[in-house]
C-alpha cells in the first residue's frame, strides 16, 4: 500500500532531503529502498522505466525489478558497498547492469547509488537512493541515428551527380559518381586529396572565393560554373554548388558537381551552327550579288562589244564594194556571231546546267569534270553508273553543285595533280566521293573564315536529309564523302536535320 507523509514521517524518512535528491534528479529514475531493500519511494521517471503504477512498487522489494539470474549478484554488490563506508558508488564503477520491467522484460541501466544514514534519537537508520538510466532507450535511438545514417550515406552515395564533402580544403567523403566524373577507381582515391588537384587552374581563384563566403556567410552561395580536372588530366565543364555543413571549426563543406561538358558542348556547337548559318547567308546575299556584276560585266563586256562590233560591220557593206572585201567582211562577222553564241552558251550553262537536264546527272558531272581538269591541268578519274542515279531533279542539282564546289576547293587550297570522284547507289543510299592527292584537311584550317564552299555543301546534303564527312584518306590527301538516303533523294525531300550534330567542317591552308 501506498506510504503517507506522516507515515514516511513516523519511519524517520527524511522526506525533505529525499525531495531535494528527487527533485534535483527528476529527469532521471529515482528509487529510494530501506535496509531491508524494500522500495520505499519512486518518482514517476521511474515508474515508466519499471513499468508499473506506484501503488504495485512502493513496499515491493527492488529484487523484483531484477532478473533472477542477476540478483545473487546485485546482492553482494550492496553488501559490499554498505560495507565499504562510502557514501556514493557511480555507474562508472560499476557498468551497466540488467532491470526487469513489471511485464517481463529485461532492459540494460546505468545505476548510481548514494546511502543516506538518518539519526532519530536513538534509532539510526540506513536508505539507499538509486539514480537509474535506461539504455534501451539510449540504444533505440542510437540504432535510429545508426540507420538514418545510413540512409543518408545511401542517398549521398547513389546519387546521380558527385557529392563530396571537405575539410580544411581536402576530401573526405567522395560518393561513387565522383569516382565517375574524375575517372578514379575508387571513391576512396579521391579521399585525402586536395580540392586544389582537381579543380582546373583557371577555375580555382573563383571556387575558393566561393568556399570562403559559404563558410564565413549564413545563406546560400550562387552555383558555379566552372572546369574541373579528371585524374587522368582531362577537363571538364560542371556547376559546382557549394554549402557549409555545421562544425565547431567552420571548416566542412560539401560540394555537389554536375557534369554539363556534353550540355556545354551542344551550347558552343549551337552556337557555332548560328554564327555560321549568318556567316552562310551573309556569303550568300554577297555570292549573289558577285555573280550579277560577273554576268553583267560579260554581257557587257562579250556580247555587248560583239554586238556593237557586228552592227558596225554591217553598216559597213556598201553596195560598191567589191564581192571579195564583202565576202571577207561577212565571214568575219559570222565568227563573231558563233564567239557569241558560245559565251551566251557558257554564261547560261554557268548559272545552270542545261546538260544536266538534257542528259541526266552522270554525263552533266562528266562534262563539268572534264572542262574543269582541261582548265586546271589536273587528271580527274570518274566511276560513275551505268545508268543515273534514282535522283529528284533537286537532288540532282544538289550532287551536281556539290560537286562543283568540292573541285573549287581542289583548285584553291589543295595543290594537287589527281582527283578522283565516285557516284554510287548502295545499301538504300546515294553516295558521293570526291578525293584528291593534295594535303589534305589541317587541324588548324578548320572553320576558316571567308571559306563557304564546305558549309554550302553540308547545307545542301542537310536539305535532303543527309550528311557531310570531311577528312584525310589514308593514304594522303582530302576527302569529302556526301552520304544521301535514297527516299529522300528520290523524293527531293527538304528536311531539316537539326537533331544531328554538324559535322566538323574545315577549309584546306
Amino acid at each position: 500500500m501506498s506510504q503517507t507523509a506522516q507515515e514516511r514521517a513516523a519511519a524517520g524518512l527524511p522526506a525533505d532531503r529525499i525531495h531535494q535528491v528527487a527533485f534535483s534528479a527528476a529527469h532521471e529514475g529515482i528509487v529510494t529502498v530501506d535496509a531491508q531493500q524494500r522500495i520505499v519511494m519512486i518518482n514517476p521517471a521511474a515508474l515508466r522505466m519499471l513499468g508499473c503504477s506506484e501503488n504495485e512498487a512502493l513496499g515491493s522489494r527492488l529484487s523484483r525489478f531484477i532478473p533472477p539470474a542477476h540478483r545473487s549478484a546485485h546482492a553482494r554488490m550492496v553488501r559490499a558497498f554498505d560495507a565499504s563506508g562510502a557514501a556514493f558508488l557511480s555507474w562508472r564503477e560499476r557498468g551497466a547492469v540488467q532491470g526487469l520491467r513489471a511485464n517481463g522484460e529485461e532492459f540494460e541501466a546505468l545505476v548510481s547509488i548514494a546511502r543516506v544514514d538518518v539519526q532519530r534519537g536513538a534509532v539510526k537508520r540506513r536508505f539507499f537512493i538509486a539514480l537509474l538510466w535506461d539504455l534501451s532507450q539510449e540504444q533505440a535511438l542510437r540504432s535510429q541515428l545508426d540507420a538514418l545514417n545510413q540512409h543518408m550515406r545511401t542517398v549521398f552515395e547513389l546519387a546521380p551527380v558527385a557529392i563530396w564533402i571537405t575539410d580544411s580544403g581536402r576530401i573526405v567523403f567522395a560518393n561513387r559518381a565522383s569516382a565517375a566524373l574524375f575517372g578514379a577507381a575508387r571513391r576512396e582515391d579521391l579521399v585525402g586529396r586536395p580540392i586544389e588537384s582537381l579543380i582546373a587552374p583557371e577555375s580555382l581563384p573563383s571556387v575558393l572565393a566561393s568556399l570562403t563566403r559559404a563558410l564565413s556567410e549564413d545563406g546560400a552561395v550562387p552555383a558555379l560554373t566552372e572546369r574541373i580536372t579528371r585524374l587522368d588530366g582531362r577537363a571538364r565543364d560542371v556547376v559546382i554548388a557549394v554549402a557549409a555543413l555545421p562544425d565547431h571549426g567552420r571548416t566542412t563543406v560539401q560540394m555537389v558537381i554536375t557534369d554539363i561538358t556534353e550540355r556545354a558542348e551542344e551550347r558552343r556547337q549551337l552556337e557555332r551552327s548560328r554564327s555560321e548559318l549568318r556567316q552562310l547567308s551573309a556569303n550568300m546575299v554577297i555570292a549573289r550579288e558577285d555573280e550579277r556584276r560577273r554576268i553583267a560585266r560579260e554581257l557587257h563586256d562579250e556580247l555587248g562589244q560583239r554586238l556593237t562590233a557586228l552592227k558596225m560591220g554591217l553598216a559597213s557593206l556598201e553596195a560598191g564594194e567589191p564581192d571579195r572585201a564583202r565576202a571577207s567582211r561577212i565571214g568575219a562577222m559570222i565568227d563573231m556571231v558563233d564567239d557569241t553564241v558560245a559565251s551566251v552558251r557558257r554564261i547560261a550553262t554557268e548559272l545552270r546546267p542545261l546538260m544536266l537536264d538534257d542528259l541526266g546527272l552522270n554525263a552533266a558531272i562528266e562534262w563539268l569534270a572534264h572542262g574543269w581538269a582541261a582548265r586546271m591541268g589536273i587528271k580527274v578519274h570518274l566511276r560513275l553508273g551505268a545508268k543515273d542515279p534514282d535522283a529528284s531533279e533537286t537532288a540532282a542539282i544538289a550532287l551536281y553543285r556539290m560537286v562543283q564546289e568540292a573541285l573549287t576547293n581542289i583548285a584553291r587550297h589543295a595543290r594537287a595533280t589527281e582527283v578522283r570522284i565516285v557516284l554510287q547507289q548502295a545499301a538504300g543510299e546515294l553516295r558521293l566521293t570526291v578525293q584528291d592527292n593534295g594535303v589534305g584537311f589541317g587541324e588548324a584550317s578548320m572553320y576558316r573564315e571567308g571559306s563557304h564552299g564546305l558549309m554550302g555543301i553540308r547545307e545542301r546534303a542537310y536539305m535532303l536529309g543527309g550528311e557531310l564527312e570531311i577528312g584525310n584518306a589514308r593514304g594522303g590527301g582530302g576527302r569529302i564523302r556526301v552520304r544521301l538516303p535514297l527516299r529522300a533523294a528520290a523524293a527531293g525531300a527538304h528536311e531539316s536535320a537539326a537533331a544531328r550534330p554538324p559535322a566538323a567542317e574545315e577549309e584546306r591552308p
